[in-house]
């Protein structure tokens, strides 16, 4: 996210709001549902915050050397 926008995208489907975010640096997208009577902003915070968490996790598990092959 550093290097890249974040894209927002909502879609709603009955009583609910599907928001992907989308991170364009790495292109790694997550997705909620939320109700209709949250506020768009709280929406983009819920993606955002699962996006971010994502990414950590991407992150986290990422090879930190030179690997070997078994």
């Amino acid at each position: 996210m550093a290097n890249g926008d974040v894209l927002f995208e909502f879609v709603q489907l009955g009583q609910q709001m599907r928001v992907a975010a989308f991170d364009e640096a790495t292109g790694i997208e997550v997705v909620v549902i939320a109700p209709l009577s949250a506020s768009k902003l709280d929406m983009q915070r819920l993606a955002m915050a699962k996006l971010k968490r994502k990414l950590e996790q991407q992150q986290a598990s990422a090879p930190t050397g030179p690997g070997k092959y078994a």
